[in-house]
């Protein structure tokens, strides 16, 4: 089993070529990355294809690779590069950036921002293999659907389209599926605001529900870091582990 898994990857390379635009295999799952242009055509010949036959695509998420490696809390002091980015407002997922947010362009560490993630599973042959294509234009992310390949990517594809804003070309329903009627934005973009834009309540007077502005003021939650703090430290002993609150 573990031997026609990692065949996989290899079958992938010959029957592509060129045209798979990365590929690797780690912890045990096998990855590819094709161009938005051939993807009907490869998903069409993995579906049906006796060396894949992967019947069905079990999920399909969107991807926002803005500020993509960037360790927020990766320090074990509080400094300008961790922590206190938060507390200091240099945090990007807590400011608005792109687009209505107020700043025209965005730098990502993979050179394409957004991109849509298709996990395929063979029933036939119990292999599983992840398909990524990045969408070419940040301002208007676009891919094909795959409807007509996948029934059932339906819902999948309208829920990228509502937290991510990527448009699938061909869907015939692609219509928001989480948030409400007339919501502004896409609440999964890196760019969004954390408290939202606008907040929900009921107004008696009016009976409805009426939208609006957010009241509450960003904040930051900053997790504990290490301090030498005398309260903890062994008075027989030197201060190692003191100051963990």
């Amino acid at each position: 089993m573990s031997d026609a898994r990692d065949g996989l990857l290899e079958c992938l390379r010959d029957r592509f070529g060129e045209r798979i635009l990365a590929a690797h295999r780690k912890l045990g799952e096998t990855s590819i990355d094709v161009a938005a242009d051939d993807l009907l055509e490869i998903m069409t010949a993995l579906r049906d294809e006796e060396t894949f036959r992967f019947e069905q695509l079990t999920d399909l998420c969107g991807v926002d690779y803005a500020a993509y490696g960037q360790g927020e809390w990766i320090t074990e002091q509080a400094s300008n590069a961790g922590f206190s980015r938060g507390v200091r407002g240099n945090n990007f997922a807590r400011l608005g950036l792109t687009g209505i947010y107020g700043v025209d362009t965005i730098e990502t560490n993979t050179g394409r921002r957004f991109a849509a993630v298709y996990h395929l599973l063979s029933v036939t042959h119990n292999h599983r293999v992840r398909v990524r294509v990045y969408c070419s234009d940040d301002n208007f992310p676009v891919v094909p659907s795959v409807i007509d390949i996948w029934a059932g990517v339906n819902w999948f594809e309208r829920e990228a389209f509502d937290l991510y804003g990527i448009i699938f070309d061909g869907h015939p329903d692609l219509r928001r599926l989480l948030t409400d009627y007339g919501f502004i934005g896409h609440p999964f973009r890196k760019d969004f605001p954390l408290i939202g834009n606008v907040e929900v309540r009921y107004n008696e007077e009016k009976g409805r529900v009426v939208y609006e502005p957010v009241s509450i003021e960003p904040r930051v939650l900053v997790p504990r870091v290490v301090r030498h703090d005398s309260r903890y430290a062994d008075a027989d002993g030197p201060q190692e582990d003191a100051g963990r609150g």
